[in-house]
């Protein structure tokens, strides 16, 4: 019954110049020199076979993401027309699963995230399925806080319910928004919060039904798109319907208000690789604390992220700058500023220069 779905539909905009409309972050080599998407494939394992795993993408991806992953049967990579973000997302693959599977049970994955210690999150992602199958609602995994993070969600834990194997599985209190550094302090030390994942578990029949309660409009949509998954009017019906969805996330449009929320706490090693200066996290760091990829030297230089698939870079005496290089396009912004890059990604959109985007 347990099916994966890999959520592969973001544009990545915080990881220009290298990430661009038809190679977005989730294609990118970053941490190694394997794409993130076929990390998050490959780390799935034998927990899931291939022709249970779905993939969400755009139209624009949709041939690089086959390239990416060439063993996933055609049927299984699902084109959004127009992104209609994640709850518009992971409704389509609730469908397509549910309509290869009645019985279907769905752990939802972004296809963008850096895992450590994968034989684990299997472990867990096995455990929380066989809990929603078993009892119902919708589950959510919370990475255990190492330090006092303000770039990430939280999620406030309730009183533990069960085990499940060695998993706890507790209520989940609510979703709580990124919070400043006094705050995140005082959730690092109660042990009372996690960091908001955006890893899920849900039978995709209840994740459906939820849709229908909280968001019917989406709900029309998606039972006219599921009628016609498999059919020859599948692409049409999907060109048509889908533009129209609502855009709503996931934890806002629908965990915020369902009915039965779950959370299991897990503590692997875990990254959304944010941003450039997240990238630090993942690769080794020299002797001088840079994170370097491509032709790069520093020089008296130290904590800095320095990434080149362009001309040689090179800083001398600077620390704690991003300078990223491409064939047509530099960027450079101080770590704490990272995060910036998306008004980079307006401001060449508002000037025209579509040709770097």
């Amino acid at each position: 019954m347990l099916h994966a779905v890999i959520m592969a539909g973001g544009s990545g905009t915080r990881f220009w110049p290298a990430s661009r409309r038809h190679l977005p972050k989730q294609l990118l080599t970053l941490a190694t020199e394997t794409p993130l998407l076929r990390m998050t494939f490959e780390r799935l394992g034998d927990l899931v076979p291939v022709d249970r795993v779905w993939v969400v993408t755009t139209a624009e991806t949709a041939e690089a993401t086959r390239n990416v992953l060439p063993e996933l049967p055609p049927e299984n990579t699902l084109s959004e027309p127009l992104g209609r973000n994640t709850a518009a997302c992971a409704g389509l693959a609730a469908c397509a699963a549910q309509k290869a599977d009645p019985e279907a049970v769905c752990i939802v994955l972004p296809a963008d995230h850096i895992i450590g210690e994968e034989a684990r999150f299997r472990a867990a992602m096995a455990a929380g399925a066989a809990f929603v199958s078993r009892e119902g609602g919708l589950l959510t995994f919370g990475v255990r806080p190492t330090r006092p993070e303000t770039g990430y969600g939280y999620l406030e834990l309730g009183p533990e319910h069960t085990h499940e194997g060695e998993w706890s599985v507790h209520r989940l209190r609510r979703f709580v928004e990124k919070p400043d550094v006094d705050r995140a302090r005082t959730y690092l030390e109660s042990g009372g919060h996690l960091w908001n994942a955006g890893i899920f578990a849900w039978r995709a029949t209840t994740l459906l039904e939820e849709i229908r309660r909280q968001i019917p409009d989406l709900a029309i949509g998606l039972d006219r798109i599921g009628e016609a998954l498999g059919t020859d009017e599948s692409d049409a019906v999907l060109s048509q319907v889908y533009p129209s969805l609502p855009s709503t996330s996931l934890d806002f449009g629908i965990m915020e208000g369902a009915e039965r929320l779950w959370t299991v706490p897990v503590d692997f090693p875990w990254s959304d690789v944010g941003s450039w200066s997240a990238l630090a996290e993942t690769l080794t760091p020299d002797a001088t604390g840079n994170a370097v990829r491509g032709r790069v030297q520093a020089i008296d230089a130290g904590g800095n992220v320095l990434v080149s698939t362009g001309p040689v870079v090179s800083v001398v005496g600077v620390d704690n700058v991003v300078v990223v290089a491409t064939p047509d396009a530099v960027l450079v912004v101080p770590k704490d500023q990272a995060q910036r890059v998306k008004e980079v990604v307006e401001g060449l959109r508002e000037k025209g220069w579509d040709d770097v985007l």
